[in-house]
């Protein structure tokens, strides 16, 4: 258990375009990057925070963390195609520009008790990881910001195998390494797990932890899927914000699962429902107060013991998610109204900005009853 409540966090990666496209026409746009969906979920939980993203002069989003301008470059730009002939379980996502890397210079020459290196287009250099891993005492890392190549001609992206990166002979000062399920395959879990904790995440089945001979499969949180883009980048904000708040590595990805729940029931950035996040909150520090009969770690290192109410603070997540004001994932056929209102708040709030079309929330609307018809 980390005892010290007054830590910092180092998030590395760009914001991009992302543009949502289906049978070849543009039906929404949006802010993306894994730093604008961990940006939502740090700043919810009052955590202080570093980040270091680079865009072009043509960044179309006003930001609470204003990135670095590159006068000479554009912003990374995402097409996520979807298709309404061929049954793809995902997008086919293409990086169509790409801004400027992120090099060793661009970090602060500052101290940091987390990082996160969340790079999502090839912005994250071998360099300027091992940077990260001098100034910060445990760094996370999304393994998309690794193994991520792009086609030379249409850019659509493509994944290596991690012992052909430049990244490879980092894994021992890598404190966590996230993959989703279909990233896994490309990382060697047995062997990498030797130097850190491995997490492999699997939407609805949760994730598992795998930390040198033990693996613990963390439970997930019923949702209808809606969209799965920056459900990982949650899922990773969740992990960080837990450990920075006191809790133990297992309650901590119960935490990343939650609201990654929350996340893929929204269409491109969640808003996260701020009653909620503050019963979370309390719920963390009533768990904190009372955890004398917890199993403690010596010297402040992290716990990866399951503590003894871990099962009942899952169910506590689960009830606060159903008393969510704005509860999306149990009623799709509201998300129009629902998404229309909370967007206007979230404009206000952040000043982000969405653009999506009605065809899509009706594709959307059609997909989650097709999703709730076979269950």
């Amino acid at each position: 258990m980390i005892e010290n409540r007054g830590l910092s966090c180092l998030i590395v990666g760009n914001y991009c375009h992302d543009v949502l496209i289906k049978d070849g026409t543009v039906i929404g746009k949006s802010l993306g990057g894994a730093a604008s969906f961990i940006s939502g979920v740090l700043d919810g939980f009052s955590i202080s925070s570093t980040y270091v993203s680079k865009v072009g002069i043509d960044f179309s989003y006003p930001v609470i963390h204003q990135p670095l301008i590159c006068p000479s470059s554009k912003t990374t730009i995402f097409h996520a195609h979807f298709s309404s002939e061929i049954k793809r379980k995902d997008r086919v996502l293409k990086r169509v520009c790409t801004c400027d890397p992120i090099t060793p210079d661009d970090l602060p020459n500052s101290h940091f008790s987390f990082g996160l290196a969340v790079g999502v287009g090839g912005e994250i250099l071998p360099e300027t990881l091992e940077k990260m891993l001098g100034i910060c005492d445990i760094v996370f890392v999304d393994i998309q910001a690794l193994i991520r190549v792009f086609d030379s001609v249409d850019g659509t992206v493509m994944l290596v195998d991690l012992r052909e990166t430049g990244f490879y002979r980092l894994l021992p000062r890598i404190r966590f390494l996230k993959a989703s399920a279909d990233e896994s395959p490309y990382v060697d879990i047995e062997e990498v797990r030797k130097y850190c904790c491995v997490v492999v995440t699997n939407g609805k089945e949760g994730c598992t932890l795998y930390e040198k001979d033990k693996a613990q499969q963390i439970a997930p949180f019923p949702t209808v899927q809606v969209d799965p883009t920056g459900a990982g980048d949650s899922f990773l904000g969740g992990l960080a914000a837990g450990l920075v708040q006191g809790l133990g590595v297992p309650e901590a990805a119960l935490l990343g699962n939650f609201l990654g729940s929350l996340t893929v029931g929204e269409i491109g950035l969640p808003n996260f429902d701020l009653k909620l996040l503050q019963r979370v909150k309390d719920e963390v520090q009533q768990r904190l107060l009372q955890c004398t009969g917890c199993p403690e770690s010596e010297n402040g290192e992290l716990m990866f013991m399951k503590s003894f109410d871990h099962e009942q603070f899952h169910v506590a997540l689960g009830a606060a998610k159903l008393t969510c004001t704005h509860p999306i994932q149990e009623c799709p056929r509201d998300l129009p109204r629902l998404h229309a209102a909370e967007q206007s708040i979230h404009s206000q709030c952040s000043g982000r900005q969405k653009s999506l079309s009605s065809t899509f929330y009706e594709e959307v609307i059609k997909s989650s009853d097709d999703i709730l018809g076979q269950n």
